[in-house]
């Protein structure tokens, strides 16, 4: 078996039971709490590789989180001070280097160092929405639920990529994107855990002139697909005249995009109901464990023309 085969079988189990890989790290003393080292992660999938920290090459007029580029296995790669990015200051330095592909992109974050690689069920990462903390998605509790677990603070990329990198994470704008036509009284359900992804997702629908419903989970959506479904029997219609489709993407908390998609395709209620994931997480592997969860579509973040253009494709199958 091939290592692309291995690592799609090692997905689709994971999805399967509603679990997922975090690697963990740490990025020094928190700002609020002097000795205090926290702990991050970030979801495996996401990681390239890992590295001692190598020679970086500072740039003229580059944002002062970036340190500048680092040359990768003949690629050129953007470095950011993620304990700049967040806050903390390293007490040890910063040594290694995480290489992420995220988004069409590839960049590396510098962190103080690596911990481990924790399993973890969906139902223990807890959203942090209004926590706060603008730069995190999650809260995981890496020992389940043991009353002291240990805790983890799940990183928003796409946040830290849009404040420090806006032109890596953006919604491209293409002029004249032609316009996603549904039945009256249809909207599209979407489900992201970043506030700049939703932000994204919601200038897309609106160049598209779709009527939509934005939620922040999987959990979420799935709540709200049972609540549509109801108003649709009292109606006397089927939940398909008032969802068009389902945008999802994968990595949430409460309820991943997996298990949203697994819960719709073997809901008798719903499986007419087309889903198609939308995620940071690319690759060809990627895009083959999407199928074999049974989504009708993939499509990478974040150019709204091809969104539009596999909204399109799904709803005339």
């Amino acid at each position: 078996m091939s290592k692309e085969m291995r690592e799609i079988d090692e997905r689709t189990n994971l999805a399967a039971n509603s679990m997922f890989e975090l690697l963990l790290f740490r990025l020094g003393e928190a700002a609020n709490s002097a000795e205090r080292r926290e702990l991050f992660g970030i979801n495996v999938f996401k990681v390239r590789e890992i590295l001692v920290m190598p020679e970086i090459t500072a740039m003229v007029n580059s944002p002062p989180e970036v340190m500048g580029v680092a040359n990768i296995r003949g690629q050129m790669i953007t470095v950011i001070n993620l304990p700049m990015v967040v806050g903390c200051k390293p007490t040890k330095g910063l040594g290694i280097l995480l290489v992420t592909e995220f988004a069409r992109t590839t960049q590396a974050f510098a962190v103080e160092e690596v911990n481990e690689i924790v399993r973890l069920e969906w139902k223990h990462v807890l959203s942090a929405e209004n926590s706060g903390g603008g730069l995190v998605t999650s809260i995981a509790r890496l020992d389940g639920a043991a009353e002291n677990t240990r805790l983890a603070q799940v990183l928003d990329v796409e946040q830290i990529l849009r404040d420090v990198l806006p032109k890596e994470v953006s919604m491209e704008d293409v002029k004249g994107v032609p316009k996603v036509r549904l039945d009256p009284g249809q909207v599209i359900l979407a489900a992201d855990d970043s506030a700049v992804a939703r932000m994204m997702i919601e200038k897309g629908f609106k160049s598209m002139d779709v009527p939509y419903i934005m939620t922040k989970t999987g959990k979420e959506a799935w709540e709200r697909l049972h609540t549509l479904h109801a108003a649709a029997t009292a109606e006397g219609k089927h939940i398909k005249d008032k969802v068009a489709l389902v945008l999802t993407d994968l990595e949430m908390p409460e309820m991943d995009g997996f298990t949203l998609t697994r819960n719709i395709k073997q809901d008798g209620r719903f499986n007419q109901i087309p889903v198609i994931i939308h995620s940071s997480l690319t690759g060809s592997t990627n895009e083959s464990h999407v199928k074999s969860v049974g989504a009708d579509a993939y499509i990478a973040k974040f150019v709204e023309e091809e969104l539009a253009a596999t909204i399109r494709d799904v709803l005339h199958r």
